[in-house]
């Protein structure tokens, strides 16, 4: 029974998420995938800082999480590059996935996100029933806006409204496995969190100042800078209010 509700609320929390912000973006607000970029950068940077780093360090040595992410740093450079390269060779014609390397970047640290709130959701349920649905609950209320942000991201990227819809499917099928493995090796699962959420806030961290930054920087007219500011601190706010709460 216990793992049962796992699978629920890590469907509610990383499926039906998915679909919520889908209705949303893919209906009114991708007319402003561009002004969303922004937004995205803030829930990016709020989660990663506010939310991930912290309590991470909660679990490990400080130093072992600036390892952590260091090592998640230079692997997501990395893999940015070998796309890049794999693009050089294709030509244009390649495949959208490979034109737009950030978009496979936003998938896999997407999906280490939601494998984080898996393994969270899991070990609440274990602990009680009623620690369990406060925890799926607080996982749906920041994967909503994470969602958005990141069909903002993909449909800037250049993927199709489907594409985008399929890849945020697949990243967020993931906290149902990540439930599905806490439940069966809690122990195991508990170690590796920490580490999971250090590679998670990296590339949140390196999407949002090495592929997002630049685009908004862009832009110089004094009015649209204002907005994008207030975009930042809005997605901030969304993301890091309940932790202050």
């Amino acid at each position: 029974m216990t793992l049962a509700w796992i699978v629920g609320a890590t469907a509610v929390g990383g499926v039906l998420s998915v679909a919520v912000a889908a209705t949303a973006s893919l209906t009114f607000l991708a007319r402003a995938s561009g002004r969303l970029v922004a937004f995205a950068v803030g829930v990016l940077l709020a989660a990663a800082l506010v939310e991930l780093i912290p309590e991470a360090a909660q679990r490990l040595p400080v130093r072992d999480v600036g390892l952590a992410l260091l090592l998640g740093l230079v692997a997501l450079f990395a893999l940015e590059k070998a796309l890049l390269w794999r693009h050089a060779r294709l030509g244009p014609q390649g495949p959208a996935g490979v034109r737009r390397p950030v978009a496979a970047v936003v998938v896999i640290g997407d999906g280490l996100h939601n494998f984080t709130d898996g393994l969270l959701v899991a070990a609440a349920f274990l602990e009680s029933p009623s620690l369990g649905a406060a925890t799926a609950l607080a996982v749906l209320a920041h994967e909503i806006p994470q969602e958005i942000g990141d069909f903002a991201i993909l449909l800037e990227a250049g993927c199709t409204r489907r594409q985008a819809l399929l890849l945020n499917l697949a990243s967020g099928s993931a906290a149902i496995v990540g439930g599905v493995v806490g439940y069966a090796a809690l122990q195991g699962a508990e170690q590796a969190v920490p580490y999971a959420m250090a590679a998670a806030a990296a590339s949140f961290l390196y999407i949002a100042v090495s592929d997002l930054l630049p685009l908004l920087q862009r832009e110089t007219r004094p009015l649209d800078s204002a907005v994008q500011l207030a975009l930042i601190g809005a997605g901030a706010v969304v993301v890091a209010a309940p932790a202050f709460g």
